[in-house]
């Protein structure tokens, strides 16, 4: 292989640049890296904002400070690299609610996203199903199936816990149904311990005992200066050539490599690369597999995405509770799925004249219709259930702003993990030098995606013939 290699990231979210700072570690001296992105910003769903002279979150809010083995998640790892991890800061009020009967009730404890391992403690919210959990003397779930969250639960907890509880957990999390969701991705420790045990409250105990156990350390992490820092001190680090506002349209195999075709249809750029890391959503990924790989492309496709908004509000000295946010069941008829008092969960953004900060996300998979209302429309809308919600008249905003994610959440059906698996291997068989990163394959979540990154660029590294890390 020629030195230095060439490689391209198309796409510029969390994941491309956790790939390209990997590939900056692992790769020979003088590789060329070349990061694409077709927007005008880095990032992706990682973008701090200004409101009221304040910064905020206008997409991800945080990261997990743990990976499932209890080892430090991915993303706190490259935090730790990048030489920013005196930034990391934690939420101070930890309590969420839910909406129920239009109140709002603390979130019960001892649940595994919201499924119950002891079904006295969620009473407060949902009545389960009397005497549906039984042992039938065989494991729950076969040892190669999958099945979506909701199904598993209706059928041994009832329709209240999921409606009341699992929904909302999960919606606020993926934007979608808990009927729709796959168990194994969303849930894997719950589908490990369901492929064990007989019952379901018998599975939740056994995942949470396997759970590492790190008792008064935090669970959530972000960053002082906001999640654009990362953002752009992965650019920084590696070394990358940064185009943004360059979309790449097609890619094409040559002999030493691929063809990559940016810009205009008039006036394209074709750009010779040694390898591929392909770090953006399932459809734009499909589009440019469909002439190399067209059934690696045909089964990518066919993995679906929900649009969400989430709307920011700055209120001037609200009497807002004591909570971290809420979570609203769809049955309770409100556009609002999830709401957090950033100025209340983190401390660091207090300020001294009690102006709090408040987002709502809205929209859930199959909702997309509501998120055509104007701007003005989602905010007043959001200004009305938080009040509803909240009991009381919220003082007028004195400012605001609406931020929408258009396909933005993958949603992990049955089978999901099954899929991208045989795509990755069909695709590794037949070009090792072109790897999928991203949410839309690995799940959601700061550390997720950036592992996706890295793991990746390991790829890319061993194939042109380096040592991954």
């Amino acid at each position: 292989m020629r030195q230095p290699w060439r490689v391209a990231v198309v796409g510029g979210g969390i994941a491309g640049l956790a790939a390209a700072a990997r590939l900056r570690e692992g790769a020979p001296a003088g590789t060329e890296i070349t990061v694409y992105e077709q927007s005008g910003a880095l990032g992706g769903k990682l973008r701090t904002g200004e409101l009221a002279g304040q910064p905020v979150e206008f997409g991800a809010e945080s990261f997990l400070m743990r990976d499932p083995t209890g080892a430090e998640s991915a993303a706190v790892a490259l935090i730790r690299r990048l030489g920013m991890a005196e930034q990391i800061v934690h939420p101070t009020v930890g309590q969420a609610a839910l909406v129920v009967d239009g109140g709002l009730r603390p979130v019960p404890g001892g649940t595994l996203v919201g499924v119950p391992g002891d079904l006295e403690r969620v009473t407060t919210v949902a009545r389960p199903a009397a005497g549906a959990d039984t042992d039938g003397g065989r494991p729950l779930v076969a040892p190669d199936a999958d099945v979506s969250v909701g199904a598993l639960v209706r059928s041994r907890f009832g329709d209240e816990v999921v409606d009341r509880l699992v929904d909302p957990m999960l919606g606020g999390v993926y934007a979608g149904r808990a009927d729709d969701l796959s168990l194994v991705t969303t849930m894997p420790a719950l589908a490990r311990a369901a492929r064990v045990e007989h019952t379901l409250v018998g599975a939740v105990r056994a995942a949470q005992a396997a759970a590492p156990r790190a008792p008064g350390a935090p669970v959530f992490g972000t960053l002082a200066g906001g999640l654009s820092s990362l953002v752009e001190a992965a650019a920084t680090a590696s070394g990358a050539t940064v185009r943004r506002d360059a979309a790449v349209r097609e890619l094409t195999p040559t002999d030493t490599g691929w063809r990559l075709t940016v810009g205009p249809t008039r006036d394209p750029e074709l750009v010779e690369v040694d390898a591929v890391v392909l770090a953006v959503p399932a459809r734009p990924a499909a589009r440019l597999l469909a002439g190399p790989a067209p059934a690696v492309a045909a089964g990518v496709g066919e993995l679906d995405y929900a649009s969400v908004a989430l709307v920011t509000l700055a209120l001037p000295q609200p009497r807002l509770p004591e909570l971290s946010g809420f979570l609203v069941p769809s049955t309770e008829g409100l556009l609002i799925k999830a709401a957090t008092f950033f100025t209340t969960k983190w401390g660091h953004l207090r300020r001294p004249d009690g102006l709090a900060l408040v987002r709502a996300s809205v929209g859930r998979y199959g909702e997309e219709a509501q998120l055509q209302r104007p701007d003005a429309d989602l905010a007043a809308t959001v200004h009305r259930e938080l009040s509803a919600v909240l009991g009381t008249p919220l003082p007028t905003p004195v400012d605001g702003h609406v931020q929408r994610w258009g396909g933005a959440l993958p949603q992990y059906t049955p089978g999901h993990a099954d899929r991208v698996a045989a795509a990755r291997t069909a695709l590794r068989a037949a070009y090792p030098t072109l790897v999928l990163a991203g949410a839309g394959y690995d799940g959601v979540g700061i550390p997720v995606c950036v592992r996706s990154g890295e793991t990746a660029a390991d790829e890319i590294i061993t194939a042109l013939g380096g040592s991954a890390r």
